[in-house]
């Protein structure tokens, strides 16, 4: 993939992050259309579009062979929903994290203020547990919103897959993230 003109956040020994935005040319728009189509059909589901298009921002991790190693698509949001945590049953790690994977989670009906969802977070199987999604969330919170630092607090996920909520629970140190967008039947009543 040949970008032009490259918007570099950050460069790293096995790879590049690089920000595409609304009104960038067609063809950066076009690629990134792709991009989000292989990453749903990855990721195994069709997610809800994004709300407002000309407001998502997509960060891309472009590995040292140029090819598309990360993404994570964020859109501006008002609310988000707090995880509701249940007890973990008795057992080995193998066999909690294999629960943590297959059971539905609830969420509060409370909303909390947050400003920045993340519509998508993917990365290429080959190249996971890298730290690739973490430094695609770190350039996230530092180039979201011009001149301000987003805490941790002040994202939410949309309607995380099991290993998005792993991910989610280890990188806001708690399983008891916000999340939006999610499809009607993980709401607790």
């Amino acid at each position: 993939a040949g970008w032009k003109k490259e918007r570099i956040l950050g460069e790293y020994p096995d790879g590049k992050i690089i920000l595409v935005l609304p009104d960038d040319p067609k063809y950066a728009l076009k690629k990134v259309e792709e991009i989000r189509e292989m990453v749903d059909n990855d990721l195994g589901f069709q997610q809800v579009e994004t709300k407002v298009p000309s407001q998502t921002k997509t960060f891309l991790f472009i590995s040292n062979d140029r090819k598309v190693a990360g993404c994570l698509i964020a859109e501006h949001i008002q609310e988000g929903y707090r995880v509701i945590e249940e007890s973990v049953l008795e057992g080995s790690e193998g066999e909690k994290v294999m629960y943590e994977r297959q059971r539905a989670w609830c969420c509060s009906t409370v909303p909390e203020p947050a400003l920045c969802g993340i519509s998508r977070i993917w990365v290429f199987s080959m190249m996971r547990r890298r730290g690739i999604a973490s430094r695609m969330i770190e350039c996230l919170r530092n180039n979201f919103i011009y001149g301000s630092h987003l805490s941790k607090d002040e994202i939410a996920f949309s309607d995380p897959t099991p290993d998005g909520k792993l991910f989610a629970t280890h990188y806001c140190g708690t399983s008891q993230f916000l999340v939006y967008n999610f499809v009607s039947g993980n709401r607790s009543t």
